[in-house]
């Protein structure tokens, strides 16, 4: 093993190990060492978070790092998110609303058991002459990019160093640099979490007798689902591994739920007793076959630095994690892996990166920062059938709408479309932000109005048309004139989607009409039906668009609970 090195990667988790052959495929003369701390190989089903990928966290795995082949070889597919609600009959699955594909996606995602992934990962860059270190302790790092950076370390008891271009911290949770520099920077949102890992597979299609139910969907497909059984404060998750395992999760607000009676394995399933008794029944059965159980307290966390002029950056926890509820943790990595690494790359051949750096790490904590909306106070709105799920339909669109697509087009490091999107004050990016976080706000208000019991009802994304275009358009590759068209095009879709739902709920809770004009960036549940009315007849208020209306009269439950 050399000393020298031109990249330095703390940490052999996914994050560190996806950078690490993102690099070296890209460029195969980059010199690169990842310290990682575990001695040996990772065990199946590794205790770790990030289980289930979703769209532009699959494009990267799949596309950027060439991975398609060996996913659907070794690792499980994934049929999107599945959501089942309706807390008032949660003794009887079939009863509940249920959010989810009725068949198989034309854009892939998968189940990955984090393990067996994680030693593929590490066995390729081997091959590719990547020094990949185990059991290595990081000592100490001393930053110094214009004589070289130096990494000390401990192997066997015995201290080693590197010297480095580039460091990347990659370290998780441990947050290496980011304690070491100061950088940390809290985040609001607070939500605890216990997740454990039992041996065998556990169906939900097995857990009624209902044959009209069991039959409504292919035999295996809802197992293949990241499940989601959600109430007030609440979800819980069951996600299927390749090696035959299944992961059980519990996350809830401690405004609702104190994480003390949860946070260890019997008062967990006790908690699901009370908040789950369907699926705590058919745990039982698993009782003796847990293999582990782990905590996060606050898991969401921020990061005031992400990319350094002086060669240095954070990536994947390392930085900042937000919450787990729509799999976005490899989201996060692929789109930070990518700054990263054009970052060293750009470095690697000769260019000046410090303005890239700076833009990337602005655009970085923007992007961050922007979907914080989408999860902050909105624990409450789980327990209310017709609020949430409209929220998680209004919450895909944006992710397909904008930010996706502009991964899968490789937008995120091409500073014409930055600039054009994200850097002036009524940019698309800025214009998405405010729209967003006017939703989520509604959205908690609309909740105040009720709580209706609906049930029975199923409902697949792709069963709404402008939702189902936004998906499979994520296979178009444009121009970045066209990609930015576009994005600006998807934006007016949003801007129309948000406009119905408001139209329709205003006109159910406040009497207005149901085609009264809307401005989506100003609308309020809480303003007087007067003051809507008002608004309606000022600038930025929109017509009603006939073919959303119609898409989105789909959304909208009927049967209820018989009382």
């Amino acid at each position: 093993m050399n000393n020298q090195y031109d990249v330095a990667i703390l940490g052999g988790g996914l994050a560190g190990l996806t950078l690490a052959l993102q690099l070296k495929q890209e460029e195969p003369t980059i010199r690169i060492a990842v310290l990682e701390m575990r001695k040996n190989e990772a065990p199946d089903s590794a205790h770790k978070v990030g289980e289930s990928t979703v769209e532009l966290g699959t494009y990267y795995l799949r596309e950027v790092l060439g991975l398609g082949d060996y996913l659907d070889e070794y690792q499980l597919p994934k049929i999107g998110l599945r959501f089942y609600f309706s807390p008032q009959v949660k003794e009887q699955i079939d009863q509940r609303v249920e959010l989810g594909a009725k068949g198989i996606l034309p854009v892939p995602s998968h189940q990955i058991d984090r393990g067996i992934f994680e030693n593929e990962l590490t066995k390729r860059l081997l091959d590719l002459g990547v020094d990949v270190v185990l059991g290595a302790r990081i000592k100490d790092v001393n930053l110094d990019h214009k004589k070289g950076h130096t990494v000390s370390y401990f192997k066997n008891g015995e201290s080693q160093e590197i010297t480095c271009n580039w460091v990347s911290d990659a370290t998780g949770r441990v947050g290496l640099l980011k304690r070491k520099l100061g950088f940390e920077k809290p985040l609001e949102h607070n939500i605890n979490a216990v997740w454990f890992r039992v041996k065998g597979e556990i169906d939900v299609n097995d857990w009624s007798d209902n044959e009209a139910w069991v039959n409504r969907l292919p035999s295996g497909l809802r197992r293949l689902g990241t499940i989601h059984f959600m109430g007030k404060g609440y979800w819980v998750w069951l996600i299927p591994l390749v090696s035959g395992n299944t992961s059980v999760g519990i996350v809830a607000d401690p405004r609702f739920h104190d994480f003390a009676t949860f946070n260890k394995l019997d008062k967990a399933m006790d908690w699901l007793k009370e908040n789950e008794p369907l699926c705590a029944e058919k745990l039982e059965a698993y009782r003796e076959e847990v293999i582990d159980f782990r905590v996060l307290k606050h898991y969401s966390h921020n990061s005031g630095r992400f990319y350094s002029t002086e060669k240095w950056g954070v990536v994947g926890e390392a930085g900042a994690f937000l919450d787990p509820f729509y799999s976005p943790g490899t989201d996060f990595i692929a789109i930070g892996n990518t700054w990263m690494s054009d970052l060293i790359l750009r470095d690697f051949r000769g260019e000046d990166v410090a303005s890239r750096a700076i833009i990337y790490e602005r655009v970085h904590a923007a992007f961050f920062n922007s979907w914080v909306p989408i999860y902050n106070q909105q624990y409450e709105l789980f327990g209310n059938t017709q609020v949430v799920l409209t929220k998680i339909l209004w919450d895909w669109g944006v992710y397909w709408a904008i930010p996706t697509l502009l991964f899968t087009n490789r937008g995120y490091i091409k500073l014409e479309i930055l600039r054009a999107l994200f850097t002036t004050r009524d940019s698309l990016g800025i214009r998405l932000g405010k729209l967003n976080g006017q939703l989520q706000q509604f959205f908690r208000a609309w909740a105040k109005y009720g709580n209706e019991p609906f049930v029975k009802e199923s409902l697949d994304f792709f069963d709404i048309p402008f939702l189902k275009k936004l998906h499979l358009d994520l296979e178009l590759q444009l121009s970045e004139e066209d990609l930015i068209a576009k994005c600006e095009e998807n934006l007016g879709v949003l801007e129309q989607m948000a406009a119905e739902i408001y139209r329709k709920v205003a006109a159910m809770h406040k009497g207005t009409p149901e085609n009264m004009k809307i401005n989506p960036y100003k609308f309020s549940l809480e303003s007087t039906k007067e003051a809507l009315l008002e608004q309606a007849s000022q600038k930025g208020a929109i017509d009603t668009a006939s073919n959303i209306s119609n898409d989105l009269e789909l959304i909208w439950l009927k049967e209820k609970l018989a009382i």
